[in-house]
């Protein structure tokens, strides 16, 4: 038994070295996507800094700080059926409360009114977000840079696997990430925005506040999104977008929408917030449960990125709830009250088309890829990781040199949190189950 477990042992340490590193150093593994600090293209910069500059609104420094904090503690409009809900169980309640006192003076109506009071200081009052000319300024200052340090990042995934684009739709400012990726390869950039004025100013922030011309040819501005599913496009890519949306309805309908759009990589971005993450799993679910009544493209949707599988979410399973979100390093606009460097917390999720899919490197049935969803601690002997693996479960693993191999060691060690790393099936493997 013990030569049985040594020799499965040596076989999966030699397929890590084969399989995966194909001769790299273990300082840059397949499983590394994380990047060092992101700054904006200097261009991209100098035309934002024009546009806040000549706009002159007033108390910007603050402006942008409550809408950042607004933007980030944002919830979820609470749907139709959620509130009748409620208040069927308030009114039920509130009735056999009354019974128990024997007191017939409370009508049915006082209850009803009871009711409403409740549920109105109870409920979360989403309000949509009118972006006029001065308030997408504001957002400009605000959320310029973290979004597109998010954006950058989240598309370094695919970037890892694939370098070539012909043509992209972009819904919000993350045109200039996917051109940091793939430049002149990106063909045409068809850029979506329900505000005009959005519109207005990010074509004007293209322009990169010089007169060489555009920093991007070939990008299109418009205020409604194509549904038509005959022009596909290589890249979609949707960045804290479905937030804007009020209903689960409009969601479903939007990300279907995109779907359609999709020949090869669909690209969501979130906030980083339980509400975030829970809009990125309702998407999730949305392409792999629901069936559309007309199919356009028979390829089936597959989960790409930064799951490693196609189950229930773990962290939407664990109470309390954590969201799986990432963190990507940036600097922001030299503006008043900014730092030198800020944290983008954030969350992802790509789908790609099924024949489309990129095998992972080293996939067997000794080697699995698992996602790190959270820091990672380096310790004298050992690398303490949390680990998604591919079996859908959350785990806590603890990587040595003796159990694991020299090189798993030495790749966990080069890893952080937001990386995949391979995880090798032995029988004494140090994987437990988070509790």
């Amino acid at each position: 038994h013990s030569y049985k477990q040594l020799f499965c042992e040596s076989t999966a340490v030699a397929l890590v070295q084969a399989e995966l590193l194909k001769g790299s150093p273990h300082r840059k593994h397949p499983g590394l996507t994380n990047l060092k600090t992101v700054r904006l293209p200097e261009d991209l910069q100098r035309g934002a800094l024009m546009l806040i500059h000549k706009s002159e609104v007033k108390d910007l420094s603050e402006r942008s700080s409550k809408l950042k904090n607004y933007l980030w503690s944002r919830k979820r409009a609470v749907e139709a059926s959620e509130l009748r809900e409620k208040a069927v169980t308030l009114e039920r309640k509130l009735m056999e409360k009354n019974q128990q006192k024997e007191d017939s003076s409370t009508s049915d109506a006082k209850i009803r009114k009871k009711v409403l009071y409740e549920l109105r200081k109870m409920t979360y009052h989403w309000m949509p977000l009118r972006y006029d000319e001065e308030l997408g300024v504001v957002y400009l200052a605000a959320r310029l840079a973290g979004s597109y340090a998010a954006a950058i990042r989240a598309l370094n995934e695919v970037n890892t696997h694939t370098h070539t684009h012909t043509h992209t739709h972009i819904y919000k400012y993350t045109a200039l990430a996917s051109h940091s990726h793939w430049g002149d390869s990106l063909k045409e950039y068809v850029c979506v925005d329900a505000s005009g004025a959005m519109n207005t100013l990010a074509e004007q922030l293209l322009s990169g506040g010089s007169e060489k011309g555009p920093l991007i040819k070939h990008a299109y501005f418009r205020q409604f999104l194509p549904v038509s599913p005959k022009v596909q496009s290589d890249l979609v890519v949707a960045a804290f977008s479905l937030s804007e949306l009020s209903t689960q309805k409009e969601r479903e309908d939007t990300v279907l929408t995109l779907w359609r759009k999709t020949n090869t990589y669909l690209v969501l971005v979130e906030n980083g917030t339980k509400q975030g993450h829970h809009i990125l799993m309702e998407a999730r679910d949305v392409l792999l449960k629901k069936q559309e009544k007309v199919l356009h493209d028979f390829r089936r949707p597959v989960v790409f990125a930064p799951c490693t599988h196609e189950l229930s979410c773990p962290k939407l399973l664990n109470q309390p709830v954590v969201p799986c979100n990432f963190l990507q390093s940036y600097c922001p606009l030299p503006l008043p009250g900014s730092g030198e460097t800020e944290q983008e917390k954030f969350s992802y999720l790509i789908m790609c088309r099924e024949e489309k899919q990129v095998e992972k490197p080293g996939q067997t049935e000794l080697v699995q890829w698992g996602r790190l969803t959270a820091p990672v601690h380096r310790r004298t002997r050992h690398v303490q990781c949390q680990i998604c693996s591919s079996t859908g479960k959350l785990k806590q693993l603890a990587v040595t040199p003796r159990k694991h191999g020299r090189d798993m060691y030495r790749c966990a060690r080069s890893s952080d949190w937001g990386d995949r790393l391979p995880t090798i099936s032995t029988e004494d493997n140090a994987l437990t189950e988070e509790p």
